[in-house]
């Protein structure tokens, strides 16, 4: 092994949790992230702490909750002073290099007014060298397509499909191929890069892949590998209606998810899909998963040769609800919108090694931070999983996965009476989630207490009829909020800070 190991971040945006072979799942194929886990270990309860993108990818890079580092929404700055995994790259002698996008909207206050930097929540994380952007527009990729032959003048109905007679949901293939995809533009952009660097020295390299985030559309054979009829039970009530009327944060959602985000060019609420329209574009967003795994396998076969001297860490930003609860997208309360894949592999982490405990987004920072015996430049709120990628099982690891929605962007969804309880307490929501029950708190808003392992996805609140349980989980996730005020300062007195 070299004196520092090659690192790899891969993250395939909106990748549920339960979305692998390797964990159960009864219908997805991943053979290759299956085959990889075979020599890695997997963390199976693994959350992240908020959602969209921007707020979760903040958190994955600092290691940070929310609560900390206040990106809020898609455009909120990421406060320049808190330190990074590719500031810390840099510290530790690599050129940390991006493929894709990381969502990270700057601050303000180091950038001129006028800087084109401040008219997008698509800005690069300081510290990373970009060898292939993908912003959304998807230029780049467009670009690479155009010179294999697509006529640019269709990009702009590249994700529509052909309608199928009597469904809402068309499984029809798009006009690029398995091998056209922004993930396998990714993949050989990585490729290239790859092959350029220098034998012995190390590298690090993050590959953000957009899939499989929505549009939901896939090339064959992904678009037809999956019967709709397969599949788990979706959680939820028996109607959107019911759904809406369990909690005011719910029916906003539903007011929010329209469904152009996932389907292109189509109208109207996700609300408004059937169970049946549901099952087909899940069956879509399982193609999707295994289009990105069969461009993961290129990539682990490529890194094998030299597999004892790379970390490779798999994960996502967030999940995605795909019809649980009659919801598309991401945010509220539900797990299934926090609940990602991690997958670590590297030099002395244990083989084909199981993880049951909880752990979070903000993990990782900590732990790449041990890998390459780094301080912090802040006090991250997440820990090192090095000792489970030892087989060890740390003392004091916590014992729930903590996550928030600040949701103030949805408030125009409320009734007037809500929206001003909301404002004037604020419009966030904080979860804990324990194995036996989930515990939601709310500024303004009914708080709930759900049963963890409902097969029906929790939707009877039983805060009232649960007394000793709400006290013991509004306790427990109280002390969670004071362990993680702001300890970077604190840790130690002025004339004491560079003796330690």
């Amino acid at each position: 092994m070299t004196s520092r190991p090659n690192i790899l971040l891969i993250t395939a945006d909106q990748w549920r949790g339960d979305c692998l072979g390797t964990v159960g799942h009864p219908v997805v194929k991943t053979p290759n992230l299956d085959a990889f886990a075979e020599t890695a270990t997997v963390f199976e309860q693994h959350y992240a702490t908020t959602a969209p993108c921007s707020p979760a990818r903040a958190s994955l890079y600092t290691g940070l909750y929310q609560m900390n580092h206040r990106v809020i929404w898609n455009g909120a700055p990421l406060d320049d002073r808190f330190d990074n995994i590719a500031r810390a790259g840099r510290r530790a002698g690599y050129v940390p290099t991006l493929f894709g996008y990381t969502d990270t909207s700057p601050d303000p206050r180091v950038h001129d007014p006028n800087d084109p930097a401040l008219s997008t929540y698509e800005g690069v994380l300081p510290g990373f060298s970009v060898r292939q952007p993908l912003p959304e527009d998807d230029k780049p990729w467009r670009s690479w397509l155009a010179a294999r032959g697509h006529d640019p003048a269709s990009f702009d109905t590249l994700h529509q499909v052909e309608p199928e007679d009597g469904e809402l949901i068309s499984c029809k293939a798009p006009r690029y191929s398995k091998d056209e995809t922004q993930t396998a533009f990714l993949t050989d952009s990585f490729f290239n890069w790859l092959g350029e660097q220098d034998a012995g020295k190390p590298w690090m390299a993050h590959i953000s892949f957009l899939r499989p985030h929505p549009p939901v559309t896939v090339p064959e054979p992904y678009n037809a590998m999956y019967d709709p009829e397969n599949g788990p039970e979706f959680k939820g009530a028996e109607s959107a209606w019911q759904e809406a009327a369990f909690h005011p944060l719910v029916s906003a959602l539903q007011e929010y998810q329209h469904l152009s985000s996932h389907i292109p060019g189509a109208n109207g609420h996700a609300r408004d899909l059937t169970r049946q329209d549901l099952k087909r574009l899940r069956a879509l967003y399982y193609g999707m998963i295994t289009e990105v795994d069969a461009q993961l396998g290129r990539i682990f076969t490529a890194l094998d040769q030299i597999a004892d001297d790379t970390v490779i860490i798999f994960t996502s930003d967030h999940a995605e609800m795909m019809g649980d609860h009659w919801m598309l997208g991401k945010g509220g309360f539900y797990k299934e919108s926090y609940h990602i894949p991690l997958i670590i592999r590297g030099p002395g982490v244990a083989k084909a090694g199981r993880v049951s405990a909880f752990t979070s987004a903000a993990d990782i920072f900590p732990t790449l931070l041990d890998v390459l015996s780094l301080e912090p430049k802040h006090k991250p709120d997440g820990s090192s999983l090095a000792p489970y990628l030892r087989g060890q099982t740390p003392t004091g690891w916590r014992d729930a996965a903590l996550y928030e929605f600040d949701f103030r962007r949805l408030l125009q969804f409320f009734p007037e009476e809500l929206r001003r309880s909301c404002q004037a307490g604020g419009a966030s929501a904080l979860t804990r989630l324990g194995t036996d029950w989930q515990y939601v708190h709310f500024s303004g808003l009914p708080n709930l207490l759900l049963a963890a392992n409902d097969e029906k996805g929790g939707i009877e609140n039983k805060a009232e009829s649960e007394p000793a349980a709400l006290i013991q989980n509004m306790n427990a996730l109280l002390s969670s909020r004071m362990r993680h005020n702001d300890e970077t300062l604190a840790r130690t007195m002025v004339w004491e800070y560079y003796s330690n």
